[in-house]
């Protein structure tokens, strides 16, 4: 490398200082109102609280006999015969009263009909499950407890109850609890939208057929997909020559609706390298060059804000062409932004665990290193798993990232460590999802 390009490790920009700069003035999005089943994924803005109780009234949890429980105390030895004067089911309001000595068949789910104390389960009776006809008796075999399988008013929610609170991601079973509090709209932070673009003359859209010198855009592909994994709305909007004018033509029909552009390539120190001249047209440049491997040329600028977007205004990220470079980079510095503006308050979002290293490995100076790797679980390991590499970290090799299952983190201030030796991994899900 020549004196003109050379980069002394202290030029570069930590991890944690680089994200700082990144994450200044990064709020959440602004909250909208939107259908229950629009919120999945999305955090909610306000808190939630319950507008209904929940069971709303007394209902049986078994197909049975609803009884006085005093009538059937006597059952065991011998059965205890009560006259059957009814049925209810679900979604039917009693319409008749338990008395003495009798019993009313009712499903599950249904109104626990007035007098009735307990319900006894079809199996412990002479019933037939599932008889369409009412019997004019039933023998009970069993003694219940008063209160036996009913499910009480208000024993899951009541209303007025707190069910989630702001801030709190929308999943599956909080999707449940907040329709079944009531709720058919939820107000949410806004998702962030992110535009992709990637640079290159030698890149072509995937699944086109490669010209000399040509290979396939894969990583606008995978750019898109971590946003989306990130809670993002992302468009990959096209491939840019190695050309100022092409990249600025990009740039400015993206700032007309992405919160966050992210360009792969062009940002490197080589002639075509174009993308921070383009990011200083559009914005500012905040940074460049970062103390990570893969990724060290990474940009990050600020365009003006549009109405209706955070303070930050959009936020500009320039990341290495290496496939790995770029899928690590934005692991690291757009995920937390994303995430930020999604309304989370882990930034990450993922889980790092202490792992020791199968074999040895080793890195450049001055660096940290998040190396592909693949989480093993080891009873012989003082931490409970082991970290081996996933296949040669060259920063261009994708089939090494699809085998990984985590990033093993190696300082800074070491060039290699031993098999052995405890390091920090951060979990990726198989084939490097979310």
């Amino acid at each position: 490398m020549s004196s003109a390009t050379a980069v002394s490790p202290t030029d570069l920009l930590s991890l944690e200082a680089a994200l700082a700069r990144i994450l200044d003035r990064v709020e959440p999005l602004p909250a909208e109102r939107v259908p229950l089943a629009e919120s999945h994924g999305r955090v909610l803005s306000e808190a939630l609280v319950s507008r209904l109780t929940l069971p709303p009234w007394d209902n049986s949890a078994m197909d049975g006999f609803a009884v006085r429980a005093a009538d059937v105390q006597a059952a065991g030895d011998r059965a205890v015969t009560l006259r059957v004067v009814g049925e209810v089911a679900a979604g039917q309001q009693p319409s008749d009263t338990l008395h003495g000595g009798t019993a009313i068949r009712i499903l599950t789910g249904a109104v626990v009909p007035p007098g009735a104390d307990a319900v006894v389960p079809v199996e412990d009776t002479d019933a037939e499950a599932g008889m369409a006809d009412l019997p004019a008796a039933v023998a009970v075999s069993r003694p219940v407890e008063i209160g036996a399988y009913i499910r009480r008013s208000g024993s899951d929610l009541r209303a007025g109850d707190a069910l989630m609170p702001a801030g709190v991601a929308m999943g599956a079973a909080r999707l449940a609890v907040a329709a079944a509090g009531g709720h058919g709209h939820v107000t949410v932070h806004r998702r962030p939208r992110v535009a992709v673009i990637a640079t290159g003359d030698e890149l072509v859209p995937p699944g086109v057929e490669p010209g000399p010198a040509q290979i396939p855009n894969s990583n606008s592909v995978a750019l898109v997909a971590q946003a989306r994994e990130a809670g993002a709305e992302a468009r990959d909007v096209g491939i840019a020559a190695d050309d100022g004018d092409a990249v600025d033509s990009l740039l400015q029909a993206a700032a007309s609706w992405a919160d966050v552009i992210v360009v792969s390539g062009g940002v490197s120190v080589g002639a075509h390298d174009v993308v921070k001249e383009a990011f200083s047209r559009l914005g500012r440049m905040e940074l460049w060059r970062v103390a990570v491997q893969p990724g060290k040329p990474l940009a990050f600028a600020r365009a003006r804000a549009r109405q209706g977007v955070s303070g930050a205004g959009v936020l500009l990220f320039g990341l290495p062409g290496n496939p790995v470079s770029s899928f690590v980079t934005f692991e690291l510095f757009v995920r937390p932004v994303l995430r930020r503006m999604c309304g989370h308050a882990d930034l990450s979002g993922r889980e790092t665990v202490r792992a020791e290293l199968a074999e040895p490995v080793t890195k450049s100076a001055g660096r940290r290193a998040f190396l592909r790797a693949r989480l093993e679980r080891s009873d012989a390991s003082r931490t409970g798993w082991l970290a081996r590499l996933a296949g040669s970290q060259g920063s261009h090799v994708l089939s090494a990232l699809v085998a990984a299952d985590g990033l093993a983190i190696i300082p800074e201030d070491v060039i290699g460590q031993p098999a052995g030796s405890e390091v920090d991994v951060l979990r990726l899900s198989p084939g490097g999802s979310a």
